[in-house]
């Protein structure tokens, strides 16, 4: 039974988002529906990415306190199969600051939670030549921690100068395209 500060009972509760008593609704907080924890910036520059999964992932106690403090790192990390299941390595979560000798190992393996269907698509197309499962960010939903993995190819040197050159050419287009529109303003206010 939950109480409200007064300690009325509570009359009825619906999976813990809205509870009524018997004079008022009282609305529970939930966190905003996704907040980001960390990005991999890098395997976005490094690799072209094919496709995008959502998994969870599979954490101690002092982890989610030290991600829910926003501290990850998933500048080397990678998904690989062991033992018919998806496995996360080289996953950075620092030790939680406030963590006895309970406090975990910060680059252990972590195991990912996926579907059976989904990890056996996921693992056909990883076992392409080429392909790999890299971690692209993480983030909370709805209070669960989850990983969005990316399954990438690897860019050559001048994929990624070409790259860099188209972006910096929409740039350019942007600025330009934003100054003339300026300008336009600008003259059609003098003519008011």
């Amino acid at each position: 039974m939950v109480r409200r500060a007064d300690h009325d009972p509570v009359v009825s509760c619906e999976a813990a988002a809205t509870c009524r008593t018997r004079d008022r609704e009282v609305v529970a907080s939930r966190e905003p529906e996704r907040r980001l924890i960390a990005s991999n910036k890098r395997a976005r520059h490094d690799y072209a990415i094919l496709k995008t999964y959502e998994a969870g992932i599979a954490l101690f106690g002092t982890e989610v306190k030290s991600l829910r403090a926003g501290r990850a790192s998933l500048v080397d990390a990678f998904a690989q199969e062991r033992d018919g299941e998806l496995m996360l390595y080289g996953l950075h979560i620092p030790e939680y600051a406030y963590g006895t000798w309970t406090n975990h190992q910060p680059r252990r393996t972590r195991k990912l939670l996926l579907h059976r269907g989904e990890i056996k698509k996921i693992l056909d197309q990883v076992r392409d030549p080429g392909l790999t499962l890299v971690p692209l960010s993480m983030y909370f939903a709805n209070g669960w921690a989850k990983v969005e993995l990316g399954l990438a190819r690897g860019k050559r040197s001048y994929d990624k100068r070409q790259a860099l050159a188209e972006r910096d050419a929409n740039r350019e287009i942007a600025r330009a395209l934003g100054q003339h529109l300026k300008g336009r303003l600008r003259a059609g206010d003098r003519s008011s």
